[in-house]
């Protein structure tokens, strides 16, 4: 669980890394950056900042902002509702992120691009610098993704 200010002060970073990258951020778009801290309380070291443009049954197009060395853990997305399960391309924007999918260790740097297929396990770990992530997809459904450690809860909590 984070607090509402680390939120507040995650968002403001997210915002000001996107606009480095040279995506236009509103007022609006800050407050919709999602901060999740898979529930774990170390936010700069396991999380991650999440604005989300678009996600419906067809596709899914987000923003993913990373503190310098701050990682997303191990997970996979599963087939559900009859499809094979979210596949996503990662075009780094921003810095520096090292992907490991299905074992194989990937860098990116800007204008880097990888895709991961439905159901591989992954995670990913920004560089010295931090990193922003352009990510494509099929659609997004968070509630089904299955991470490896069972501690991990997806759904931000924020203390008031």
């Amino acid at each position: 669980m984070i607090s509402r200010e680390e939120e507040r002060q995650a968002q403001a970073y997210a915002a000001e890394r996107l606009r480095a990258a040279g995506v236009v951020v509103s007022d609006e778009d800050v407050r919709m950056i999602e901060v999740a801290d898979f529930g774990l309380g170390r936010l700069r070291e396991i999380g991650l900042q999440i604005l989300v443009y678009v996600n419906t049954d067809r596709y899914c197009a987000k923003e993913l902002v990373l503190f310098p060395g701050q990682m997303c853990p191990e997970h996979r997305h599963p087939p559900f509702d009859g499809t094979p399960g979210k596949q996503e391309t990662f075009r780094c924007r921003l810095g520096q992120v090292d992907l490991v999918v299905g074992g194989v260790r990937v860098s990116l740097e800007p204008g880097g691009q990888l895709t991961i297929p439905p159901n591989t396990l992954h995670w990913f770990k920004a560089g010295e610098d931090g990193a922003v992530i352009t990510e494509f997809s099929s659609e997004s459904r968070d509630e089904v993704d299955v991470f490896t450690d069972a501690r991990i809860v997806r759904r931000p909590r924020i203390a008031d």
